[in-house]
């Protein structure tokens, strides 16, 4: 198996040279609590570039410097705490409602000296009494989940980046049926190739109607 940094520069993706070895100790710390607790599939080096590095990657280039980002269901730590890596500048919240998976994550930044805040709570529950500059979410559940889950705080939320697959347009149009979103502006930011598949991953911005 090509080592972390090696399988990074064969696809080319912008990584600070400092990053390296935190990157590595987080993969290396969620692959160890994984064998116990099911946080990630992607248990190789090739997968976590091309899956989860890669998006954070591109979700980091749509947040401006120093903003207080909260990723909804951060799991196994993608992208919040791989986020935090790659962008010290941010003031990152993560939350989970399962109590195993927040202690895993907890476990995880300290191995990786991660300067994060961990919640153990539905995100909903968290906007009641926070404000976020921008939110995060992959993989958390479809768009029209995403309006039950978050109709009244779609202000807390500030600008919410939802990382998503080709069924994006489809997901769109069951919340436009069901008028889940019709206190949001939803727009495409960004569109990239995903290696080793025939489709694109696109990044959402979901913001609160003026």
């Amino acid at each position: 198996m090509a080592s972390l940094k090696k399988t990074i520069e064969m696809y080319e993706l912008d990584v600070p040279f400092e990053a390296y070895p935190r990157l590595k100790h987080y993969c290396q710390a969620l692959w160890e609590i994984n064998q116990d607790l099911n946080l990630t599939r992607h248990t190789t080096y090739e997968l976590f570039v091309t899956r989860d590095l890669l998006d954070t990657i591109e979700l980091s280039k749509l947040i401006p410097e120093g903003k207080e980002v909260l990723d909804i269901g951060s799991g196994g730590g993608v992208p919040g705490l791989v986020l935090s890596v790659l962008r010290p500048d941010l003031k990152i919240s993560l939350t989970d409602s399962v109590g195993k998976k927040a202690a895993a994550l907890g476990q995880i930044a300290e191995v990786i000296n991660a300067s994060v805040e961990i919640y153990h709570c539905r995100a909903e529950e968290l906007l009641e009494d926070f404000r976020y500059d921008y939110s995060i979410a992959r993989a958390v559940g479809p768009l029209k989940k995403m309006g039950v889950w978050f109709s009244d705080c779609w202000p807390s939320l500030g600008r919410l980046l939802a990382v998503k697959g080709p069924q994006w347009l489809k997901e769109k149009s069951e919340a436009d049926e069901l008028e889940l979103l019709k206190q949001v502006d939803v727009r495409v930011l960004t569109e990239y190739e995903v290696p080793g598949v025939d489709w694109k991953s696109v990044i959402l911005q979901l913001k609160a109607s003026s």
